[in-house]
């Protein structure tokens, strides 16, 4: 088992020395300070687009899961 530190931010992790692999290599992340999470966002019903995906929809005239099989068949 090998120790790098590196820093965490908006999602990303950067190593504070390089650390080269041939393969992919499982991690562990362990965060050293108590932060809290900048974000508690909730979802709301205007994260959502249903709206929209009844405009896209609207000159289906079957069921939405036919339409994406026949989709599928046609691409092969």
């Amino acid at each position: 088992m090998v120790a790098v530190v590196g820093t965490y931010h908006n999602g990303y992790v950067t190593l504070d020395k390089e650390y080269a692999t041939k393969d992919p290599v499982r991690v562990i992340v362990t965060f050293l300070d108590d932060v809290e999470p900048t974000s508690k966002k909730r979802l709301q019903w205007s994260d959502f687009s249903f709206d929209e995906s009844r405009k896209v929809l609207a000159n289906v005239k079957c069921s939405l899961s036919e339409a994406v099989i026949e989709e599928r068949r046609s691409a092969l």
